[in-house]
């Protein structure tokens, strides 16, 4: 198993072209630059590379046809398939050579490789071979026929090569066409692992896929199920929801690990970030992409998230061929610039490399986070959207939560959120007694509405429904004394019968409210917190986290340690009964001191990396110690 596979390990890497010909390097193949590209790579940390082997130029066979366009032979151009192994397979035997050299470059740096098999979408270019063009490559029958015999002599042929740790099924394959529906992709998805179960069982399978939803076509539940780990693809500039502030901020800088959680959670896999960067200097600077970068990998190792991958390797804005001519954001992506020398982006990660050298001295594998509870997401909903927002309140609030999807088994957790619910088929009833049966042995539930229609209510909720109606209002929530605008479409009027009145409106209706249940508690919130913020730029300025503070502190918790500042993350991790690892990332690009609060047996034992005042957009590792 490759060594982001393992839980509490990390790996850091890049996606690879090689930096004279991008896309073209397999047609335009100089082992001396791929050499060169290597050692430079290696000696600045970067251990793992996906790579891809364009499949025109692996697989270019063409259609060969008669009167009609009825098919007589697929051939090598004019020249007709051979009866070999990878002749029967359309695999070209110049490419496999050259990807055999490629193996051996890698190993001869120390480099892993995760190769992407399918690649036949590319930086906003559609590649397939030239029999196949026209075909929608992930239901025509011909197309996956000649995608397996692609997979399994590719498999077949590299199966042994040391440099190569894991399988992708391909460069986001969801991007090569369109399916009708979940079914069609699982199809596609069985096929292609199928080929690669067919030859090899020793390497994990690697989704490579991004924008997946529970309710859509492409689901991390059936990716889940048919690979062995699941990847993200978090660009700010691509994913909904995540644009709305400065890059070096909270917002943007939460988006890649509260993804990844999102699809661990609902996949069952472990996850990683596959691509991530910052598309070009217009996006960041590439001081604060460096800035960016940091947070985001102290944040994911603290999350056990496994692995990074910047994109790209190398600059390209030197080449002239599509998609590089094409687009923009496909040119100044590279960890070198085009002399050679380092983006600050790199020396991030240089460093942060030499920080997981250094602890893993100590200790070699970071325990799993303690975690509070699990956000619960729901049919109907933007389940996306629902779990970045609760996912970043719940940071700033000093709460750690996982994701699962209503349906699936039920974490044990002491914390149950259930945030933004939506229409009046959220989730069965036989689910949400099973909640509540949590909840009486006591746990705690939070739940939040966007115009959901509940039942049962009353009981649960120790609160009745006067009326509900439409609006398109801004209600000012008082809690504690302090005003927090909230927008709706859809508003409530409450009157509490056992429920304690937590906030109210301006018309000093409840909207928030705890009830006792059992020997546990539940929260409700009349309004779409969680919806609200989506849009807003700086809303994770307002305080709006006060409400999920308010339900920590009825939640039991097994950390011991405690962080007042609303912008430094935290994650604890128990090494021994005596000793304890605390993660703090400051999320403002402000220089920040933690105001850390410890019961009195316990105390800092020693910083592993930084100090009590954190700099921007940079973290502190401390070691906590009892007695």
């Amino acid at each position: 198993m490759s060594v982001f596979m393992e839980s509490g390990r990390f790996s850091l890497g890049a996606n690879y072209w090689a930096s004279h010909a991008g896309t073209n390097m397999w047609s335009d193949w100089r082992a001396d630059v791929v050499d060169s590209d290597f050692e430079r790579l290696a000696k600045a940390g970067v251990k793992t590379l996906r790579v891809f082997p364009l499949w025109p130029v692996f697989q270019p066979i063409v259609a060969l046809c008669r009167y009609g366009g009825i098919l007589v032979e697929y051939s090598f151009d004019e020249t007709s398939l051979p009866n070999t192994p990878e002749g029967q397979a359309g695999m070209s035997v110049q490419a496999l050579a050259h990807f055999k050299e490629f193996c051996e470059l890698a190993d001869k740096h120390g480099i892993k490789l995760v190769v992407g098999l399918i690649t036949g979408w590319m930086s906003g270019r559609l590649h397939v071979p030239p029999a196949l063009e026209g075909l929608n490559v992930l239901t025509d029958p011909k197309a996956i026929m000649w995608e397996v015999r692609f997979v399994r002599c590719f498999v077949e042929t590299f199966k042994n090569e040391t440099a190569i740790v894991a399988w992708d099924l391909g460069n986001e394959c969801n991007c090569m066409g369109f399916v009708a529906n979940a079914d069609e992709a699982y199809a596609w998805t069985s096929q292609i692992v199928g080929a690669i179960l067919a030859k090899d069982h020793s390497r994990p399978i690697v989704s490579g896929m991004h924008s997946l939803l529970p309710d859509s076509s492409w689901t991390p539940q059936q990716q889940g199920e048919l690979t062995d780990i699941l990847t993200t693809h978090p660009y700010p500039y691509f994913t909904p929801h995540t644009d709305w502030d400065p890059i070096n901020s909270i917002r943007s800088e939460l988006h890649a690990t509260a993804e990844t959680l999102f699809y661990r959670g609902l996949g069952g896999k472990p996850c990683f970030v596959e691509e991530l960067g910052t598309l070009g200097p217009m996006y960041a600077s590439e001081e604060v992409a460096a800035d960016f970068v940091r947070t985001n990998l102290f944040t994911l190792w603290a999350h056990d998230c496994r692995g990074f991958m910047w994109w790209c390797a190398n600059e390209q804005s030197h080449l002239t061929h599509p998609p590089y001519n094409w687009c923009s954001i496909e040119r100044e992506l590279g960890l070198f610039r085009q002399d050679g020398s380092k983006k600050p982006v790199l020396e991030t990660i240089s460093g942060f490399d030499n920080f997981l050298d250094e602890i893993s001295k100590e200790l070699p594998s970071l325990p799993s986070r303690i975690v509070d509870g699990v956000c619960i997401l729901t049919k109907g909903q933007d389940t996306w959207a629902a779990a970045y927002m609760n996912f970043i309140l719940a940071k700033q609030a000093g709460l750690d939560m996982e994701f699962t999807y209503a349906g699936q088994a039920i974490p044990e957790a002491k914390l149950y959120m259930m945030p933004s619910l939506v229409g009046d088929m959220s989730f069965s009833s036989d689910y949400f007694c099973k909640v509540m049966e949590k909840v009486e042995q006591g746990a705690t539930l939070y739940v939040s509405v966007d115009g959901a229609l509940l039942s049962p209510f009353n009981e649960v909720f120790g609160a009745k429904v006067l009326h509900r109606r439409k609006t398109n209002a801004t209600v000012n929530v008082n809690l504690d004394g302090n005003p927090y605008p909230i927008q709706t479409a859809i508003q409530y009027k409450l009157t509490a019968a056992d429920a304690e009145v937590l906030a109210v409106d301006d018309n000093n209706d409840p909207v928030f409210t705890m009830h006792q249940y059992g020997k546990g508690k539940v929260f409700f919130m009349s309004l779409p917190l969680e919806r609200s913020l989506l849009n807003a730029s700086d809303a994770f300025k307002s305080g709006h986290y006060r409400f999920y503070e308010t339900v920590a502190k009825h939640t039991t918790t097994a950390k011991i340690a405690k962080i007042k500042n609303s912008n430094i993350g935290m994650t604890e991790h128990i090494i021994s009964d005596k000793k304890r690892l605390l993660v703090l990332v400051n999320y403002d690009p402000v220089n920040a001191t933690a105001e850390l609060e410890l019961p009195g047996e316990w105390s800092i034992g020693k910083f592993m990396y930084g100090e009590l005042g954190v700099k921007a957009n940079n973290a502190s590792v401390i070691e906590i110690v009892k007695g």
